[in-house]
């Protein structure tokens, strides 16, 4: 059962209806349509079979009715397979160019990378093996050689850090290519080597090149991230958290431990582990404006709300989201990033300057929406879990006692009043996995707190003012390694 989903309604509804709930824009319903309507005048005057249109509107019928995506990506995927089909129609026009040699694999291996969504990347395999085949006038064993070598290119991929692994992935294909051809053709002879084998071998790592020399420009025309960027902005040498660091160290200081937290809780639950922390590391860039107004910075100054009103204290707070979207577009970071930074408040209320409102006597006009962030609530798994990890880690560094029951017992207080107070209404997340997400951070964060052992004061002999058999906390190492021991 899923946390915070509306009912769906019946399964016979219209594809309008579909589209509506789907919140297509009149704009973009004229894009589909005119995408498609262009897609059946280029297969007609090309002479290619009207079945391609078709199959693709059969595609998203499906992405729109049962995956509920955005227009945008049903956008992005049909460009995909517009490229495939003009390609493949290249290769149909020149004879002297092998069909076997058309990177059909790396359309999906680009799904993979670019949307991370295992389901999608397994519909493209099939519509490109099935679409190339259609042009080229492939059998039946030709399009399974194909497809299951693009599966394996996914796979691969998946989660991939390191461009290395998209080599890695060329060469799957090669091998999965060739071993699905001697499978069906176990024969082998010079033209089969030199026209059937050959090219399926060679066509996995053309799929790899195709990956690494194009997948920088279609992640910047769609607009999405892959793990390669995220990795180069989780460097600490990025110019933004060098900023951070000098002009709001508390602030960063927390970023990190919000990260760790973020990454482990996603981890545990099969999300997004990479963007989770990344996004964690830029959430509180607004804050480097005005970082005195933020406890985590006020390391020798005092609380700077001491003078303030309530309603002033409630507008510093709001503006720290406004900034850091600011300059958060400003360093042009992709807009995966930018929703962490009002996402990981949602619509939350501001507690304690409300409580401080109320008691100061400011009632005149004081309402409790006033006090709550302007959202949106968190939209992803993704922002949700760092939501939850900055709000655990506030209430868990203000204890004073940090024992693991104490810290469960703040960890899942925390959580269910986020979850009564309707923030993770508009994300995907299950009761499930809000459990594990609790459960891990209980884990973390004791590990964080753990308690040290307690050595043996010396007086100015350097004699031990008690024996390590008086001492019931000692455990008989030697004092001067203590710093060096494992915490």
């Amino acid at each position: 059962m899923l946390v915070g989903q509306s009912d769906l309604g019946p399964r016979k509804v219209l594809l309008m209806s579909s589209l509506q709930n789907n919140n297509i824009s009149r704009d973009q319903g004229i894009m589909v349509i005119v995408t498609f309507l262009a897609l059946v005048i280029f297969c007609y005057f090309s002479g290619l079979p009207l079945i391609i249109p078709l199959l693709v509107f059969f595609l998203g019928v499906h992405l729109f009715y049962f995956k509920k995506i955005k227009s945008r990506l049903f956008l992005h995927l049909a460009l995909l397979l517009a490229l495939l089909v003009f390609a493949a129609h290249i290769f149909k026009a020149h004879s002297h160019l092998v069909a076997f040699y058309l990177p059909i694999a790396s359309i999906p291996m680009l799904t993979m990378l670019l949307f991370n969504d295992v389901q999608i990347s397994f519909m493209m395999a099939f519509m490109s093996a099935t679409l190339a085949g259609i042009i080229l006038g492939f059998g039946i064993n030709e399009m399974l050689i194909f497809f299951l070598g693009s599966l394996a290119g996914v796979y691969k991929v998946r989660d991939a850090r390191t461009r290395g692994v998209l080599i890695e992935a060329g060469i799957y294909v090669s091998i999965i290519q060739v071993v699905c051809a001697l499978l069906i053709n176990p024969v082998i002879n010079k033209d089969i080597l030199a026209y059937i084998l050959k090219p399926l071998a060679i066509n996995g790592l053309i799929c790899a090149f195709v990956v690494i020399a194009t997948s920088k420009i279609f992640e910047t025309i769609f607009g999405e991230i892959t793990n390669f960027t995220l990795l180069e902005l989780s460097d600490s040498s990025h110019p933004l958290l060098k900023r951070m660091v000098v002009e709001a160290p508390g602030s960063y200081h927390h970023s990190l431990i919000v990260s760790n937290l973020s990454e482990a809780a996603a981890d545990a639950i099969d999300a997004h582990s990479l963007l989770v922390r990344v996004g964690a590391y830029y959430h509180d860039i607004g804050k480097m404006v005005h970082p005195e107004y933020f406890t985590e910075n006020q390391m020798v100054t005092g609380n700077k709300h001491d003078e303030l009103e309530p309603s002033m204290s409630r507008l510093v707070i709001f503006n720290h989201v406004k900034e850091g979207i600011e300059i958060a577009r400003k360093y042009h970071l992709n807009h995966r990033i930018v929703d962490f930074i009002p996402e990981h408040h949602g619509t939350s209320i501001m507690h304690y300057f409300y409580q401080k409102a109320l008691a100061e006597g400011f009632t005149e006009g004081l309402e409790e929406k006033d006090y709550r962030y302007p959202g949106p609530k968190p939209q992803s798994k993704e922002t949700a879990i760092v939501l939850l990890a900055d709000s655990v880690e506030g209430a868990t560094r203000a204890m004073d006692e940090h024992t693991p029951q104490r810290i469960e017992d703040v960890v899942r207080k925390v959580i269910n009043n986020k979850f009564i107070d309707g923030q993770l209404d508009e994300c995907n997340l299950t009761l499930r996995e809000i459990d594990t997400i609790a459960t891990t951070f209980v884990r973390v964060l004791s590990a964080m707190y753990h308690g040290r052992v307690k050595y043996p004061e010396y007086s100015n002999g350097n004699h031990p003012k008690k024996s390590s058999k008086e001492d019931p906390n000692s455990s008989g190492q030697n004092p001067q390694d203590s710093e060096s021991s494992p915490s």
